[in-house]
């Protein structure tokens, strides 16, 4: 791999950078916000920031990196597929919980759902992020989906994608600040007291997780080599992504090479027939 000290590098600061998120949003909700619990208070609602920070933040990010790995390159494509998707829905599950967790609190103290900029985008992301995990089972795991459909949709997953875990960056810096500001009255926020201190580190820590991310995928010199010309064929003789075009190619060859050798051989048969018959006649 070229560049590999910085890939290494880039990725143990991006992991240090999600593991610390995961574990100041966890003391945050047990050191100020009353703990966790599931009964319709607020200890409920702490579950909301946690999950998310570790499903929908670090476990997507974690999943969207996953082939940048060199040391997975020589594990199977479909086992990489399947950690892939792996980590994208045990995100989505924590994710989903998460909802429902703000929900419930919110219906249990008669608080509005959905009116603030943070609800109508974060809503929107999960439905994104169920959809595009949905679209990449069907598409690109599961065998059934033709390799020109796979290829027409691969850049779009992989903007999607990298857009859904933008918007989840997003989405997270402004929830955080949202609960500040309702949640921190005395002290007030704008006096910084330790606890507004300590969420703003978080949203720190989570907007430099993200952009590690980002730029570790989108290094062309880090991508995953392609399958060697030999792998081509999986045991079932399906076509693998990415080797329709090579596999095309080399049978038009094959078969270009074949008529020719067999329209050869027919001429000179043919040349040879008439030969004969000519010394039939002169005898």
């Amino acid at each position: 791999m070229e560049g590999a000290r910085a890939f290494v590098g880039l990725l143990a600061w991006a992991l240090l950078g999600g593991f610390l998120a995961v574990g100041l949003t966890l003391a945050w909700a047990l050191q100020y916000r009353e703990g966790l619990g599931w009964d319709g208070g607020p200890a409920e609602f702490n579950w909301h920031p946690l999950l998310i920070v570790i499903g929908l933040v670090f476990l997507q990010g974690s999943a969207i990196i996953v082939y940048r790995l060199p040391w997975t390159w020589k594990c199977s494509k479909l086992l990489m597929k399947l950690i892939h998707a792996g980590l994208h829905t045990v995100a989505m599950i924590l994710a989903l919980i998460s909802l429902v967790a703000v929900f419930d609190f919110h219906n249990s103290k008669n608080i509005p759902n959905m009116y603030s900029l943070h609800s109508w985008i974060g809503l929107t992301a999960v439905i994104l992020y169920v959809s595009q995990l949905l679209i990449g089972l069907f598409v690109f795991l599961l065998p059934f989906a033709p390799p020109s459909l796979r290829a027409l949709l691969m850049p779009f997953h992989i903007y999607s994608g990298l857009l859904i875990f933008g918007t989840v960056i997003a989405t997270a810096l402004m929830g955080l600040t949202e609960k500040l500001i309702f949640s921190l009255k005395n002290p007030a926020y704008s006096t910084s007291p330790p606890e507004g201190i300590l969420a703003n580190v978080l949203g720190i820590l989570i907007l430099v997780f993200g952009a590690l991310i980002f730029w570790i995928v989108t290094r062309p010199q880090w991508q995953r080599p392609k399958e060697p010309s030999s792998k081509l064929l999986h045991s079932s003789g399906s076509t693998p992504e990415g080797a329709e075009c090579s596999m095309v190619t080399d049978c038009s060859n094959t078969d270009k090479t074949d008529v020719e050798f067999n329209s050869e051989a027919a001429t000179r048969k043919r040349n040879l027939n008439l030969d004969e018959a000519g010394q039939r006649s002169t005898m």
